[in-house]
């Protein structure tokens, strides 16, 4: 999937950008949010107006004075969150927010199709998720997507493709259509071209998916940190072949609940430092649970869409010498975002500070840098290390 960097995007377009992404994960390919637990935040502190508690006091404040005035908090919001600088915040309507929630939790409204674009521009099914329309419609993987409601979608990015699925334009925002609106899709598998149209759903995402490859080697690809992620890591753990040689791929994982990455994290580790984080200058840390596997084999894949929890959670394994990385630079996003909750019941997320991996390193703007380069064929490379590393019996 070819994401979009919300920073360069206007500021209408950014109001939903976060949300777009997480909705990426649920219905294409990816999920955003570098969120840390609300509860975390200590009592803000007096600043200047870099200060992030300066910025949250801004946004609320001009929030109340437009509602006073009658006018709109939440475009109020979005004008103080513009002049901010804030690279990373975002606001969200109620609806908006909530939708947002459900996506963390791994609900999600849509058809239940996994697409990317092809290098000459047109959009392909990527995974159909069982006993969702599109699967009961008998889409499969490899089918064209030509068309979704009569706009054309060959030459169009990703996000944009999602947007038409969900139906933003008929809510009028960014949070998608109801379950239960429908939506045509114009479809091409081979010579045959045809037309179906769906009624959209409440649908729970998975974001853990299994395989074995030939060679015994288990990999657990997670598209996103959503409730039970790490769960379902140490579920497929639990049923891996005995030689434990295992590829954690996080390519295009950009991100999601960060208790989750800290809890896959403990899944590798027995105990210690998984990261350092601070909120409104107030420093914290983040440990794993014990009792955590230290012997299999283990290599994580990243990317450029290798994003916020997935580089906390890749940072950690690195930095520890749990994991080989291979695969390209990360993308860095290591910004802790955290929400207010204005007037009107929007919600303005706001970042309050930064992570670091547990040896300092900061990953924000810088990403991180993989062990081994690797391209295409990153996960031959992964096999070719495991095969290295011996049985750890």
């Amino acid at each position: 999937m070819s994401g979009s960097d919300p920073s360069r995007q206007p500021r209408r377009a950014r109001r939903g950008a976060a949300l777009t992404l997480v909705f990426a994960g649920v219905l294409v390919a990816g999920a955003a949010t570098g969120s840390f637990p609300e509860a975390a935040a200590p009592a803000r502190k007096a600043a200047g107006q870099t200060d992030p508690a300066a910025r949250h006091e801004a946004v609320e404040r001009a929030a109340a004075e437009a509602m006073a005035a009658g006018k709109s908090p939440m475009e109020a919001a979005e004008r103080a969150v513009s002049r901010s600088g804030d690279r990373w915040a975002a606001v969200y309507s109620e609806d908006e927010y909530e939708e947002f929630q459900d996506a963390l939790d791994g609900r999600y409204t849509g058809v239940g199709l996994w697409a990317r674009q092809r290098p000459d521009g047109r959009i392909e099914v990527t995974r159909v998720q069982p006993g969702s329309p599109a699967d009961d419609a008998g889409i499969r993987t490899g089918d064209r997507l030509r068309s979704v409601d009569g706009s054309g979608t060959d030459g169009r990015p990703v996000t944009e493709v999602i947007s038409l699925l969900r139906g933003d334009a008929l809510h009028g925002g960014s949070a998608g259509a109801a379950a239960g609106t429908t939506v045509t899709l114009g479809l091409q598998r081979g010579g045959r071209a045809w037309t179906e149209t769906l009624r959209r759903a409440r649908l729970s995402t998975d974001s853990v998916t299994v395989r074995r490859l030939p060679d015994g080697v288990t990999v657990l690809k997670v598209s996103a940190f959503t409730k039970g992620t790490a769960g379902a890591v140490r579920a497929a753990l639990r049923t891996a072949p005995a030689d434990g040689r295992t590829v954690l791929d996080l390519r295009g994982n950009s991100g999601g609940l960060v208790g989750e990455a800290v809890d896959t994290a403990s899944a590798f580790l027995d105990g210690g430092l998984v990261a350092t984080y601070d909120v409104d200058g107030e420093q914290r840390a983040l440990h794993a649970g014990p009792d955590g596997d230290t012997t299999r084999p283990l290599v994580v894949l990243v990317d450029g869409g290798t994003m916020s929890a997935a580089e906390l959670l890749t940072g950690a394994l690195q930095d520890r010498g749990r994991a080989v990385v291979i695969g390209s630079r990360t993308f860095g996003k290591g910004s802790v975002q955290m929400p207010t909750k204005l007037p009107d019941g929007s919600v303005a997320e706001l970042t309050v500070g930064h992570y670091r991996t547990p040896s300092g390193r900061t990953v924000d703007g810088r990403g991180i840098t993989p062990d081994l380069e690797a391209g295409a064929r990153a996960l031959e490379r992964a096999e070719t290390v495991l095969a290295g590393l011996g049985d750890p019996s």
